[in-house]
């Protein structure tokens, strides 16, 4: 979103009409850490050097203290919704053209907090706030369905009032088409992304493989994931 599709500028910080990106499933920061490297937040040697140690800024969970640019610290999971959703209803009743963006794992969509948000966000018309949803299936222990039947997953959305859009995200010429495809601002409608994706995608041993969900990499384990994603670049 950083890339693409977002109005945000590293030299320009506090631009109230800047857009808002809230990382619901914080756990994910790294790459919100690189993404915003790239587009000028951070600088990315530091991120490589100091990344998850003691006293660094670049945490296993963003901290909007210890990195400006980051809206809002998160981690504890259902929470980023109700977030955005304040902050859209504030930009709406201030006037401000902006958009407010969460990225949210399907799992964490099992909290109350997430559709009380819903809820909120329809009846108060924020045609300003658009969720990006990880659908990958997968919890920590388990798989989704096993535990929380949150199928029929887009028609769930739909009932409460939410335009949706239902994608291939491992797909970025649909993610693009996404965006472009988004309503204005001013619109009265939420917005949900709904990215159908695969865990460990393009490595054979991670792929849906749950023992992967918080595993960690070692020297031979690179190496045969780097084998595993050159041969499907070849394959396709």
């Amino acid at each position: 979103m950083f890339q693409y599709g977002m109005h945000v500028d590293p030299q320009d910080l506090r631009n109230p009409e800047r857009d808002r990106f809230v990382l619901s499933k914080g756990h994910a920061a790294v790459c919100m850490y690189i993404t915003m490297a790239i587009r000028g937040f951070f600088d990315y040697r530091e991120i490589v050097d100091t990344y998850g140690q003691l006293g660094s800024a670049y945490g296993m969970h963003p901290c909007k203290v210890q990195l400006p640019g980051v809206e809002v610290s998160t981690g504890s999971l259902g929470h980023g919704l109700p977030l955005a959703t304040g902050m859209a209803l504030h930009g709406k009743r201030s006037g401000m053209d902006h958009r407010v963006f969460t990225l949210m794992g399907d799992g964490e969509t099992g909290e109350g907090s997430v559709w009380e948000a819903a809820l909120a966000a329809h009846s108060n018309n924020l045609g300003n706030l658009v969720a990006f949803i990880d659908r990958n299936r997968q919890l920590m222990t388990s798989f989704s369905e096993e535990r929380v039947k949150l199928e029929p997953y887009p028609d769930k959305w739909r009932a409460f009032g939410w335009n949706v859009i239902e994608v291939d995200g491992h797909d970025m010429a649909a993610l693009v088409q996404a965006f472009d495809s988004l309503p204005a601002p001013d619109s009265d409608v939420p917005t949900v992304v709904i990215c159908d994706t695969v865990k460990g995608k393009g490595v054979d041993f991670m792929e849906r493989n749950l023992a992967w969900h918080a595993g960690s990499l070692n020297d031979t384990d690179l190496a045969r994931a780097l084998a595993s994603l050159a041969h499907g670049r070849k394959a396709a």
